[in-house]
């Protein structure tokens, strides 16, 4: 089985990957010891920017691997189309009185939501519209070969429903099927969401490259 290394340690993440990835016989993995690696600044100004800058540094501790590096978030129309590319570190002013650019780590689900409910608080539900975007990069050795780009609008909840997913998923209410995020399973969430739509762009590209002469294919 053909393997594809995903830059991540967050198992939902890696769920989300692997259910779009087993109908093209590839199996999914995370970077062998990625915990002892040096961390990526996610500084970017842009999805693409930070997806880009990880997959190429950690592509080059794996050498002959293909690397595949996301990063996605959520922008919310009345909130100026914040949180973003600040979207895992959008609580830090509430839990470290740091602005999201300035925070050491990701701060977690129940507080980012927390604040995105708070900041949402008198804006009336047919002004609630937003989306969740993705970026993924592909890269070997510290080249990127490529990047893949996924969108899917919806509307922000007053409130949690569900409880599978991460991140903005019990939040993000998607019309067209009257669920949230966190209401899909692993193979529903791929066949919906951005990173799957980002995903199944990689996939058809990477069926594609199958006859390069890369050699990381």
């Amino acid at each position: 089985m053909r393997r594809v290394l995903i830059a991540t340690s967050n198992p939902g993440k890696l769920r989300d990957f692997a259910g779009a990835a087993r109908a093209h016989g590839i199996e999914i993995a995370g970077i062998p010891n990625l915990a002892s690696l040096p961390t990526v600044v996610e500084d970017g100004a842009t999805f693409e920017q930070n997806a880009r800058k990880k997959a190429e540094e950690y592509s080059r501790y794996v050498p002959g691997e293909i690397v595949v590096a996301d990063d996605s978030g959520l922008e919310v129309d009345a909130l100026n189309d914040e949180p973003g590319v600040h979207s895992a570190r959008y609580a830090a002013p509430d839990l470290h009185g740091k602005q999201p650019h300035e925070a050491d780590a990701n701060t977690d689900d129940e507080a980012n939501n927390a604040r995105v409910l708070r900041e949402l608080k008198n804006v009336p539900p047919e002004k609630r519209t937003g989306r969740f975007v993705c970026v993924l990069a592909a890269a070997c050795e510290g080249k990127t070969l490529a990047t893949f780009r996924g969108t899917v609008e919806g509307i922000i909840l007053d409130m949690p429903r569900g409880t599978n997913g991460f991140g903005y998923d019990p939040l993000f209410y998607f019309p067209q099927i009257r669920k949230t995020f966190a209401e899909l399973s692993a193979e529903e969430k791929s066949r919906h969401s951005h990173r799957g739509a980002a995903f199944r762009a990689f996939l058809d590209w990477y069926d594609q490259s199958l006859h390069s002469s890369d050699a990381c294919f």
